[in-house]
């Protein structure tokens, strides 16, 4: 081979690489970004243990005492913890995540749906307060009062579903398959996670109304324990929660 002709073909290689590098590169992108899409878990899902509170027993004083935290922290929730890792040992023993197990909870034991629905409702809650609460984001709010009319009224609604959830429960705040912001309740440790509640969507917002939540402080005044919650609410976790449900 010539001088030149090895010019050529050098020069053809080297083309050769660079734009194989750019489909790798493309490639590569293309991969990323699929894998970004197909993530549908959110970053601050609970997972299969009880993570720290985060807080001491008694900072959300006054809303809620510190004798209630500690008992519903360390006894209440601690207890469905540990009941669903059994549980999941004996019927589910490859679950990751809970949204996936929640999918199909009708097919899972009592047991199961209880401390799996306990222990991420709980998980959730801690979350959905903070020390002198935050408040709440402007895009938040615009879309609050787009759908309910107003800040006010939303809270109104909310109350609502906690004081008329008759016996134990939980009080939500969703977004729905149509992405609207929709409030509800679902008895005991239900979700609206699971298959088997009537209310379905992605929480964004969850009150404890198990008596066990208030009773302490409260006695039977549900909507004494609720007025006085709002004052501890992270807004940020729910506006968190919220842009994820949107995406």
């Amino acid at each position: 081979m010539n001088r030149r002709n090895f010019l050529t073909e050098g020069s053809k290689a080297a083309a050769g690489i660079v734009v194989a590098g750019g489909a790798l590169a493309s490639l590569s992108a293309c991969g990323n970004k699929a894998q970004a899409t197909a993530s549908k878990f959110y970053a601050g899902t609970p997972g299969l243990i009880q993570r720290p509170l985060g807080y001491d027993y008694n900072a959300l004083l006054p809303s809620i005492d510190a004798a209630t935290m500690e008992i519903h922290y360390s006894k209440h929730a601690a207890a469905y913890t540990k009941n669903m890792t059994e549980a999941l040992a004996a019927e589910a023993p490859d679950t990751k995540q809970l949204e996936t197990l929640f999918a199909n909870m009708s097919k899972y034991s009592a047991k199961l749906r209880n401390n799996a629905g306990g222990h991420y409702n709980h998980e959730s809650f801690w979350r959905f307060m903070k020390p002198g609460g935050a408040a709440m984001p402007a895009a938040l709010k615009a879309a609050i009062e787009k759908q309910f009319g107003s800040e006010a009224d939303m809270r109104t609604a909310f109350a609502a579903a906690g004081t008329s959830r008759f016996g134990s429960g939980w009080a939500w705040l969703v977004v729905d398959a149509n992405k609207q912001l929709k409030i509800g309740s679902t008895p005991n440790q239900d979700n609206p996670l699971m298959d088997v509640s009537e209310l379905k969507g992605y929480p964004i917002l969850a009150l404890d109304v198990w008596e066990h939540a208030y009773y302490l402080k409260y006695q039977n005044k549900r909507a004494d324990y609720i007025a006085a919650w709002w004052n501890i609410v992270n807004w940020d976790e729910v506006y968190a929660r919220y842009q994820f449900a949107m995406a």
